[in-house]
């Protein structure tokens, strides 16, 4: 701990953890390090690997922070036994096992509506709860054994705070759970034990701001936080702004001043890491759809986008629906990808950008629909995540998003988020200290020309005739 105080963010997500050492007064990157899971992209793991993992990363950095805190993947399932070790390999994000197991939950707590405004959302196989009536129906002997439920970033701040910390997490990745109440920051625990059947601990909520716990050697650890959470901080999103970043996932949030209740469930109701709310579309497919693009095509990311940039405006009429791994917006979690119009004239330089286009246009309906239960029209997307480097991406986005488009700067967005709310708690101040987020660059907005709206409405049409 030195004169100048530092500070640690750590980001856990689905494939490796990141942590980054940054100057509490503005944010400035000191020091950094990256460790990939063992585990790469599955839908479940050890979550002891992520201990390792946090451990590796932070070695070095969090003997010279003055306060740690961590952004995690949300949903996560991580059920531990009476002696808090995992009683199964935890269940993740983008597990659709549970899909049944959502339908039955919703209908239980009388139908979608009821469900959107008890908890904010409309369950899906991504979210918790889930999960834990799927562990109830399929492994009742494990099940019966657990004696707590932690969130990822939840069970990786329980590891770095001192030896006896009762555990505790924020109600932004709280509300991510289906037994949460946003909008009194309190647990539903009569909805943990509709899917758990059983009670069992669940953490403290720590509120925006406050210290959560101490590590061993007396260095401040924050509550921590969702991953959307975590970015939506570093970014500073104001209901203005609308968030799209293009990784693992699709995600598309904006922060709004009052709960969301939407009962088609395309619009999750979460809350952030400051005390408002984060509504959210998010998607399964996202970047892994250029991924796989490049891959049959076989060329690399910015072949692929040369390809994409020299086919005309609609891809020679081909469309993509790119539910390859299910859909979680809209809710198919058996889908598949489709694709409609090929012709003996496609050309490799159409299949490219039809794959691009797909990929705006599910991120497009992610937006219109914040839009329409916000009721706030934003005035810029802030445009992040690997993908969003993609020169097609950048190039088709002002049109097909139809807003101007702000790129900031790469970075780690979500450790930068966890590390400015450990900075926040450690200055005990009324709000998070702030920090300038460098733009790399602005693409002013594109008013849809026939071209575009056509893409749009086929794009539409085939997602609509395969529901």
């Amino acid at each position: 701990m030195g004169d100048v105080p530092l500070i640690l963010g750590v980001d856990s997500s689905t494939q490796s953890t990141k942590a980054v050492l940054v100057d509490a007064a503005d944010g400035t990157i000191v020091d950094s390090r990256s460790v990939p899971h063992p585990s790469g992209a599955r839908s479940e793991v050890d979550p002891r690997s992520w201990l390792r993992a946090v451990d590796d990363a932070t070695a070095g950095l969090l003997g010279r922070a003055d306060a740690v805190a961590v952004g995690g993947q949300q949903h996560g399932m991580v059920a531990l036994d009476a002696d808090g070790e995992p009683v199964r390999d935890a269940l993740l994000w983008n597990d659709t096992r549970s899909a049944p197991q959502a339908a039955a939950l919703i209908e239980e707590m009388g139908g979608r509506q009821a469900c959107a405004d008890a908890i904010g959302s409309v369950l899906v196989a991504s979210i918790t709860s889930t999960k834990l009536r799927w562990l109830r129906e399929n492994e009742p002997e494990a099940a019966a054994r657990v004696a707590s439920v932690l969130l990822p970033h939840d069970y990786l701040s329980a590891h770095l705070a001192a030896p006896g910390t009762p555990v505790f997490t924020d109600r932004g990745d709280a509300s991510g759970t289906g037994y949460f109440d946003a909008r009194t920051a309190t647990w539903r625990r009569d909805l943990f034990e509709q899917a758990l059947g059983h009670d069992a601990e669940l953490p403290r909520v720590v509120a925006p701001g406050e210290v959560a716990a101490h590590t061993a050697d007396g260095r401040v650890v924050a509550a921590g936080t969702g991953d959307n959470m975590a970015a939506a901080l570093a970014l500073d999103l104001t209901p203005a702004d609308v968030l799209v970043s293009i990784g693992t996932s699709g995600v598309a949030s904006t922060v709004a001043t009052a709960p969301i209740a939407d009962a088609t469930g395309t619009v999750t109701g979460f809350a952030d890491a400051r005390g408002a709310y984060l509504p959210m579309v998010t998607t399964m497919n996202a970047a892994g759809i250029l991924d796989l693009q490049a891959r049959l095509l076989g060329v690399d990311h910015a072949e692929l986008a040369r390809l994409a940039l020299a086919a005309a405006p609609g891809s020679g009429g081909l469309t993509l629906l790119p539910y390859y791994g299910g859909e979680r917006t809209p809710d198919r979690p058996s889908a598949r990808g489709h694709w409609s119009g090929l012709t003996p004239a496609t050309t490799r330089e159409d299949v490219a950008r039809a794959a691009v286009e797909a990929l705006l246009c599910s991120l497009a309906d992610a937006v219109d629909a914040l839009v329409v239960h916000t009721g706030v029209e934003p005035q810029r997307v802030l445009l992040t995540g690997g993908a969003a480097r993609n020169e097609a991406v950048r190039a088709l986005a002002p049109a097909l998003l139809g807003r101007e488009i702000v790129c900031p700067a790469p970075g780690e967005y979500v450790a930068l988020g966890a590390a400015r709310q450990a900075a926040w708690a450690l200055a005990g101040t009324p709000e998070p200290p702030a920090w300038t987020v460098p733009t790399e660059a602005r693409l002013p907005a594109e008013a849809p020309d026939a071209e575009v709206r056509a893409v749009r409405e086929r794009y539409a049409a085939l997602r609509d005739r395969l529901a």
